[in-house]
């Protein structure tokens, strides 16, 4: 292998005999489409609520949406799904939890006793948990698979980008000025594993008054224009911080969510 080699089988011309080598291929009675991470350099800034939002909107446009949730030391979208039982199994591999809508979800909270355990595992065995996801879960004739990413760029995000053929992936951000620096980091490292980033999401982008509805910017003038310029990327929704949303998520009801700031993503990812 060589020294310049960047891991990512899917994009590379030489012929050093390892091609594909890294990629997983995903349970036998899976079907999946296509799959998009979603991601950010830091934790906080609202992926897992994209991500819900996102495979609700595809399940609203009739299409079969699934989620894999690989922030296994904090996972939280089974909770905003209201989802308590547990994920069954059988003689071949692991089934996943059905929403209500219909979307499949896996995530450990769905494996553990109780939702509040902790994951106290090292970096390569929570790594080996996003492989597993992918090779020993049954996805059933799934359209749209997201992938809820965990903070930051080290085991299980590079561990994801080198095993699941992704199609695309969407960078969550928000106002701040040190978010766009670890932001960026997630841009690099995607632009490094070859997958192609379809743009970013700034999320707590600013509130609205509810007495003149006057636009707040909470957090000061957003950066988020400017990153996206330096690496030529789109900004493709400015989501508000909207108590409607956490309400829904903290009762379970992320499927009875309301608002249009993620319809041109939806757009974007539902083209060939």
């Amino acid at each position: 292998m060589s020294d310049e080699c960047t891991k990512d089988c899917k994009t590379c011309t030489r012929d050093c005999g390892e091609q594909e080598s890294l990629i997983k291929t995903p349970h036998q009675r899976s079907s999946i489409n296509k799959v998009i991470a979603v991601l950010s350099g830091k934790g906080g800034v609202g992926k897992s609520i994209v991500t819900s939002m996102l495979a609700v909107l595809m399940q609203r446009k009739g299409y079969n949406a699934a989620i894999m949730d690989l922030d296994i030391t904090g996972p939280s979208i089974p909770r905003a799904f209201g989802l308590k039982q547990r994920v069954t199994a059988d003689e071949d591999g692991l089934n996943p939890v059905v929403s209500e809508t219909g979307i499949q979800i896996m995530s450990i909270n769905l494996l553990l006793q109780n939702e509040t355990d902790p994951v106290v595992w090292r970096g390569p065995v929570i790594a080996n948990v996003a492989t597993q996801f992918w090779t020993d879960v049954i996805w059933k004739d799934v359209d749209y698979m997201f992938i809820d990413m965990p903070p930051g760029t080290g085991d299980i995000a590079l561990t994801t980008f080198q095993s699941i053929p992704l199609d695309g992936a969407v960078i969550v951000t928000s106002p701040q000025e040190i978010v766009s620096m670890v932001v960026e980091k997630a841009v690099n490292m995607a632009g490094m594993m070859g997958v192609s980033v379809l743009g970013l999401v700034e999320n707590m982008s600013y509130i609205t008054c509810p007495d003149c509805g006057k636009k707040i910017e909470l957090f000061g003038r957003s950066s988020t224009s400017q990153t996206a310029g330096k690496h030529g990327l789109d900004i493709l929704s400015a989501i508000p911080i909207e108590p409607g949303l956490a309400a829904a998520v903290d009762a379970g009801k992320i499927e009875n969510f309301k608002g249009t700031w993620l319809d041109a993503l939806a757009d974007i990812i539902e083209k060939p």
